[in-house]
């Protein structure tokens, strides 16, 4: 719930956020959902708390948020799901309207609130959060988007034409940097932003995601701001960053036009190897695909590819890119949902979400034979990944402003598919940032990344799924530190657990 009393305050347009964990390690991946209530500092104190479900074999959840101790009653954006000790046991990282929280899994069902002691406490407004091994030393590192310089109890005041109350424009409100905080692998971090370079003029950090960009084995950061440039953080040999989004084409539109960024996904939707960003923006904007043409950079190609259009009338956030239905193309889910329930230019506040579908050449409209969801209008915000009934193909929580959360299970008749779980030693234990190559018997092949962040506010189950393979199938795994594995898999319609430095 967003707490909205009719005074249009802007951070209720944004929340909020979902992840999906097995804080439990009893195989079936649990969910977590933020919340909020009243933004004011005087009364959060009768917020409801941020709530976690315990996902039986049945498929059946059950609350269990008090036995496990999470108490969490801030303003909250979004969740960011992460090992951050490698003790095989997910934290949770709360992004709110104030200080963040961290809850650090103590391995036996309950959760530690540790966020000052950890360092990682940042008193902003925050949207998306990341987990990464940014330096490649073995742990997970942070990434914090910042969004406004907003306070609550004294917001800027914004109208319509008409003097009614409405959500301020993100041009109205000052811009907060981003953080980012270096794990110390004792248990806490330190900001580093600053030092590292990762600072951009006009940052209003809406949602972010971590991948090697360029194919040098470094992993760097993409960033959608808000009405401003977007940010593609490319990292240097001395673990510094260069901001090169103008650069590389990615930073605008290819009208040349800055847009209203909020959630981006990550797919090699053209199999041509290379990590592509799929990225959702206001109405009359449309969302944007930028093909990654490699050591050029990036191309704009979504009205090359019929995507323009479609999303013109649209307000996307939440956004997920994967082969649904193991067909061997890529599939996009995008929730939407207005800002603003005053709409006078006919602008729908709730609207439906949208599924397109690649058929190698362009992209085709989904949702109308897809489920009753696709006729459905809410208003959408955070979209998370996971196989949550253990079918082996992707399902999603998507988030509702002011109504139930809802889970999309996945019904489709759909191919041959395999997903891979990666086990690091010396690397990230939840394998993030690993490049997988899986190479099927009639010689096609399919790359993916196990990225940062993603999404909007959201988290995602850490596994790999691949559609479309034909077994047997050779597998070849770059782990984030450089070092390289190759494994066969015999059989298909399976997930295989992948232990850092095994070989089949």
């Amino acid at each position: 719930m967003t707490g909205a009393t009719g005074e249009e305050l802007m951070v209720e347009s944004t929340g909020g956020g979902a992840g999906w964990l097995d804080y439990d390690r009893d195989g079936a991946i649990d969910l977590y959902f933020n919340q909020g209530g009243s933004p004011k500092k005087a009364d959060r104190h009768s917020n409801p708390s941020d709530q976690l479900f315990r996902n039986h074999a049945a498929r059946k959840f059950s609350n269990v948020t008090t036995a496990a101790g999470i108490h969490e009653p801030g303003y909250s954006q979004g969740v960011a799901i992460g090992d951050m000790d490698n003790d095989g046991f997910s934290e949770v990282y709360i992004t709110n309207l104030g200080a963040n929280s961290l809850f650090r899994n103590q391995g036996d069902g309950t959760f530690q609130e540790i966020s000052t002691s950890a360092g990682v406490d940042d008193p902003r407004w925050s949207s998306s959060a990341a987990w990464a091994d940014l330096d490649l030393d073995g742990d997970l590192d942070l990434y914090v988007c910042n969004y406004l310089q907003f306070d609550p109890d004294n917001p800027v005041i914004c109208r319509h034409d008409n003097g009614e109350p409405g959500i301020c424009d993100p041009h109205q409100v000052e811009a907060w940097p981003d953080e980012f905080y270096l794990n110390l692998g004792d248990g806490s971090f330190r900001a580093s932003a600053a030092q590292l370079g990762l600072y951009g003029p006009g940052n209003k950090a809406l949602g972010v995601a971590i991948a090697d960009f360029n194919e040098d084995n470094r992993p760097d950061i993409y960033v959608c701001n808000d009405t401003t440039d977007n940010f593609l953080f490319l990292q240097q040999e001395d673990f510094t960053f260069k901001e090169s989004a103008q650069q590389k084409g990615c930073a605008v539109s290819g009208y040349g036009e800055a847009q209203a960024s909020m959630g981006v996904t990550v797919s090699d939707f053209n199999r041509d190897g290379l990590p592509d960003l799929y990225l959702t923006h206001f109405t009359r904007e449309s969302n944007t695909l930028y093909q990654n043409l490699g050591v050029s950079g990036f191309n704009d190609v979504t009205s090359l590819l019929g995507l323009h259009v479609p999303t013109l009338h649209s307000l996307g956030f939440g956004v997920v890119m994967a082969d649904f239905d193991f067909n061997g193309q890529d599939d996009v889910f995008i929730a939407n949902g207005h800002i603003d329930d005053w709409s006078p230019h006919n602008e729908d506040f709730e609207q439906k979400p949208q599924l397109f579908s690649f058929d190698g050449r362009r992209w085709i409209d989904a949702g109308n034979h897809s489920g009753e969801i696709f006729q459905q209008r809410f208003v959408g915000r955070a979209v998370a990944a996971a196989d949550y009934d253990s079918d082996g193909d992707l399902d999603l929580a998507c988030v509702r402003q002011n109504e139930p959360a809802i889970i999309l299970r996945n019904e489709a008749v759909h191919g041959n598919f395999l997903r891979l779980r990666l086990i690091g030693k010396t690397n990230n234990r939840d394998g993030i940032g690993v490049r997988v190559t899986v190479t099927s018997a009639d010689a096609s092949r399919l790359v993916q990344q196990l990225c940062g962040g993603t999404s909007y506010c959201a988290s995602h189950e850490p596994v790999l799924t691949f559609g479309g393979v034909t077994a047997p199938v050779k597998v070849e795994i770059r782990w984030p530190n450089g070092r390289t594995q190759t494994t066969d898999v015999l059989s298909e319609n399976q997930e295989v657990v992948i232990l850092e430095g095994d070989s089949r």
